[in-house]
């Protein structure tokens, strides 16, 4: 059986380092210039020409992380609601303009949710209503345009809930997506099951994961081995599901994506 073939989350400065190895493979790319608004406010076209130009020949599946900064899929504001749909909108605006299939956005679930989960009954069909009227236009628009949007878990404690808000939205364009760091933070410091937890109860679902190491109190991002997740775990419970989600490594010092994907290879984990 053959190796599930890593990708990786960079900017358009990043990709002249890593070019030969993003075509020594169909390696799945995540582009992350289209995260922060003063981007999406202005003239980002220079940007995905440049990114074009730079891919030529990338055979890998490619994507974006969405916006996400300040806001949440679940305000009940619906004045914050407006402005989060328009982001959605502006990042699916670059998906198109790029070629890109995937989109990254962020759950809304919380640890402050989690602890106090059934002590305001109403706020079950609130938190439902306020995401349906958030992503409902998005998730159309995006299923027409053949685009997944994969939903991260960030403070999930339940690896379930998201699987859960996803099939009360229908699904329609949606994908769950793991990020093993936000998965090991929960899981060092609320609680939360270990990664590979998170990586079953996703299952076939499983549309996106985000490879960091971490040391289960923070948001690392450090290269792979340089944490304490455990890796043949979360990649035994990989081989378990007949999903092929993209396997992009997220990782803060760009340097260290090559080093990383060379570690799993030399694990027998990945290539």
């Amino acid at each position: 059986m053959s190796l599930p073939i890593l990708g990786a989350a960079l900017t358009l400065a990043d990709l002249p380092a890593h070019a030969d190895w993003l075509r020594e493979a169909p390696r799945d790319l995540e582009l992350q210039d289209f995260v922060e608004a003063d981007v999406l406010d202005n003239d980002w076209h220079p940007l995905v020409q440049r990114a074009k130009q730079a891919l030529d020949g990338h055979k890998g599946r490619l994507g974006i992380h969405g916006p996400f900064w300040g806001w949440t899929i679940a305000s009940y504001d619906p004045a914050v609601r407006a402005v989060v749909r328009r982001r959605l909108d502006q990042g699916l605006d670059v998906c198109q303009a790029l070629g890109g299939t995937h989109m990254v956005i962020h759950s809304p679930f919380s640890t402050w949710g989690y602890n106090h989960k059934g002590l305001y009954p109403a706020d079950t069909d609130r938190f439902l209503s306020a995401v349906r009227d958030t992503l409902s236009a998005a998730q159309d628009r995006a299923d027409a345009m053949g685009v997944t949007l994969v939903m991260e878990n960030i403070e999930d404690r339940d690896p379930m809930d998201r699987f859960h808000l996803c099939e009360a939205l229908g699904w329609k364009a949606l994908a769950l997506s793991v990020d093993t760091g936000h998965a090991h933070y929960a899981h060092g410091f609320t609680g939360a099951p270990p990664v590979d937890f998170y990586i079953r109860a996703a299952g076939e679902r499983l549309g996106h994961v985000h490879l960091q190491d971490a040391d289960g109190y923070a948001d690392r991002h450090w290269q792979i081995g340089h944490g304490t997740i455990l890796w043949p775990s979360v990649f035994a419970a990989l081989a378990k599901i007949e999903a092929q989600p993209r396997l992009i490594l997220e990782l803060k010092d760009k340097a260290g994506v090559i080093p990383s994907a060379r570690y799993l290879q030399a694990l027998g984990l990945a290539e």
